[in-house]
């Protein structure tokens, strides 16, 4: 397995030469259970808690920048993330999209083993990303989501990942910044939509730039036409 670390090496050794910050443990044996790691207010529009929770399992389909996005808050407040099994993950876009890269671990290619290197870093990592689901065998999955409620970790799969609690999802994107045959796309429109089971068993969904101009995720505004046009037809 290869591994690579942005900043200093983690503190705790665990098997195949991974190491991750171990989190206190709070009443029950279980890491910060109950609580929410914090993310930007108009991601918390979708979830069904006011941010992630601790213990959940959310598939993000098709988005790098949605991962980036939802990493941002809880890595900029001091929460730990690792991204394992995605070999060509953009650090650079990462950093523009809020993401603070001396809390970020990377290990692009886990072995043979990626559930057991995925189990290693949920006992002591707060977020854990994992390319490459189709590696991972249904039945380990499901035993991987379990070990996150338990540790009080939050994983977030990049793709299809059975038992998700809930399944985020971009769609109807729009690059805006291009004239009549000239200039430069500057900023994405897209919807964000979420269902699941559970608290997330209502479907919700809000439209995102993602990314913005300046790399990071913010609300759309909505147009003055589109305003008046609403208005005359409440009226």
């Amino acid at each position: 397995m290869s591994a690579t670390v942005s900043s200093a090496a983690l503190s705790a050794p665990t098997a195949d030469g991974v190491s991750v910050g171990v989190p206190h443990v709070e009443a029950g044996g279980v890491p910060g259970a109950g609580r929410v790691l914090p993310t930007r207010a108009e991601l918390a529009a979708v979830l069904p808690w006011p941010g992630l929770r601790r213990g959940s399992t959310v598939a993000v389909h098709g988005s790098v920048s949605l991962l980036f996005a939802l990493l941002s808050e809880a890595t900029a407040n001091g929460s730990w993330a690792t991204v394992v099994g995605l070999p060509g993950i953009n650090l650079a876009a990462a950093a523009e999209a809020g993401v603070s890269l001396e809390r970020l671990a990377v290990v692009p290619r886990p072995g043979s083993d990626p559930a057991g290197v995925i189990a290693a870093l949920l006992d002591g990592v707060d977020l854990v990303v994992v390319g490459g689901t189709g590696q991972v065998l249904d039945a380990d999955a499901r035993r991987l989501s379990a070990r996150a409620r338990n540790r009080g970790s939050v994983l977030l799969p990049f793709g299809r990942w059975p038992g998700a609690e809930v399944q985020l999802r971009c769609s109807g994107a729009r690059w805006r910044g291009l004239g009549h045959g000239h200039g430069h796309l500057r900023e994405r429109d897209v919807t964000v939509s979420a269902e699941g089971r559970g608290a997330a068993s209502k479907p919700r969904s809000c439209r995102l730039l993602l990314p913005s101009r300046d790399g990071s995720l913010a609300g759309v505004e909505e147009r003055p036409a589109a305003r008046a046009h609403l208005r005359a037809v409440a009226g």
